[in-house]
């Protein structure tokens, strides 16, 4: 369900900025009757796509367990966009309508690296000094337990129940490495050893 809906607002999201992205073309290149047209001609769709945007963030927003600042700021510049956008096709303000597009872009970079300066290894400087016998541990808590659960059974955001993982260690590594469907890659956030800690401390985990 999880994952259906996070493709879904992905796309719906795209679909938004491309309406946008047209509407401030036409603004700043063609007669204000062309982009009325369009308008006109896009408002159906346009209502259906806004209400998934919104319906399908609410969802995901309140289901996602990895939550950060990132978010509340993702959020904020979302529903600050939308009225410059209304307010510069309104009285056609090209500037008004350039920086909402920014905005929007902005938004969604956030989004996708979880992060308000598009820096996932952000955290890196962390957990830069986890280290020893209870490393894992303490990487597993602090992180993978926003979704998986600090038993491994939680399925917050998509997350699988890990006590009955079939996975090899070696395939954990990768998907902690690079990432899957609403998790992130953690590759530039953990060290290579913290990786294959976590990996086995996850087999740990697995009911017999």
């Amino acid at each position: 369900m999880y994952t259906g809906m996070l493709h879904t607002h992905t796309l719906v999201v795209l679909l938004f900025i491309l309406i946008y992205l047209i509407k401030t073309v036409l603004l700043f290149v063609a007669s204000p009757s062309t982009l009325e047209r369009f308008s006109k001609k896009i408002k159906i769709p346009e209502m259906i796509i806004s209400v998934l945007f919104l319906a399908t963030g609410i969802y995901l927003a309140y289901n996602t367990g990895n939550v950060g600042n990132w978010l509340y700021i993702k959020l904020l510049v979302v529903f600050a966009s939308i009225p410059l956008a209304v307010i510069a096709f309104k009285r056609r303000v090209k500037i008004l309508s350039l920086v909402s597009l920014i905005m929007l872009f902005y938004a969604y970079g956030i989004s996708e690296s979880k992060s308000p300066t598009f820096k996932r290894a952000d955290l890196g400087n962390q957990y830069a000094g986890v280290t020893g016998e209870n490393a894992a541990a303490e990487l597993f808590k602090a992180e993978c337990s926003k979704c998986h659960g600090i038993d491994g059974r939680g399925v917050l955001s998509g997350a699988k129940d890990l006590t009955i993982s079939e996975l090899t260690t070696q395939q954990k590594i990768d998907i902690i490495s690079n990432g899957k469907n609403a998790m992130i890659a953690y590759k530039k956030i953990f060290t290579e050893e913290q990786i294959q800690a976590l990996a086995e401390y996850v087999d740990g985990m697995a009911v017999e």
